[in-house]
């Protein structure tokens, strides 16, 4: 069982954030075929239902209000895992044009489960992030690249700033313990600059920081390097 509306409204309404009874619907199907499917495959490690609603869902949904994504704009989600941020964020702003990309197919047949379940309109891919960064149909063509992920900064923009087109922006969700400027040579060699650190904490304490990157020039046809290169040496 998932929360009931009136809690998940309370919670989400004291961080500015409505969720409408028709959001909240595809919020509970979400956590009912996570909690489901982690039985199966792992998926996540947290299953409580609170714990779904803050270190999930509105974890997943706070940045958007902190960052400018304009109507319609196109969002992939790259290493995606169970669809964090992405399909949070495509659930509250369903105008986002949204694709998931992650390495395990297993996890992008569950992602495909969610998205029929919900009746979200999301294109899911099974690619590893840095063979996708040089895919011509992938590489500086979102608007946003977003992850939320625990690898260090140089390694994370690497993977993610590739898919941004100049003008764009990449979105890092990060835990509190990492210095984000220490991957500012990574992001310039990468086309990209830091705009904005957002230090902020979760209604239970967490703490979370969002990294915005602007991209402002082309990313270098070298990168992203292959998975190896890149665990061997971050760019920096």
């Amino acid at each position: 069982m998932f929360l009931e509306y009136d809690r998940l409204s309370d919670i989400f309404s004291a961080e500015g954030i409505e969720i409408s009874p028709e959001k909240y619907e595809k919020l509970r199907i979400y956590a009912e075929t996570l909690t489901e499917w982690n039985e199966k495959i792992n998926l996540t490690g947290i299953t409580d239902p609170r714990g779904i609603a803050l270190k999930h869902f509105l974890d997943s949904i706070i940045p958007l209000k902190m960052m400018t994504v304009p109507q319609g704009a196109s969002l992939i989600d790259v290493g995606t895992g169970a669809g964090f941020p992405g399909i949070p964020m495509k659930i509250y702003r369903s105008d986002i044009d949204l694709t998931l990309l992650d390495s395990l197919n297993k996890r992008v047949n569950f992602l495909s489960e969610v998205c029929r379940k919900t009746d979200i309109s999301a294109v899911c891919i099974h690619e590893r992030a840095e063979t996708g960064g040089h895919s011509e149909d992938l590489r500086e063509k979102f608007d946003i690249s977003a992850a939320r992920a625990v690898a260090s900064m140089p390694v994370l923009a690497e993977y993610c700033l590739p898919y941004v087109k100049v003008g764009g922006i990449f979105c890092a969700l990060k835990g509190p313990n990492e210095d984000i400027r220490a991957g500012e040579k990574a992001i310039k060699l990468l086309g990209g600059e830091i705009s904005d650190i957002i230090e902020y904490s979760l209604p239970d304490g967490d703490k979370r920081i969002l990294a915005v990157i602007s991209k402002i020039l082309p990313t270098p046809e070298k990168y992203p390097r292959n998975s190896s290169q890149i665990s061997k040496k971050a760019l920096g």
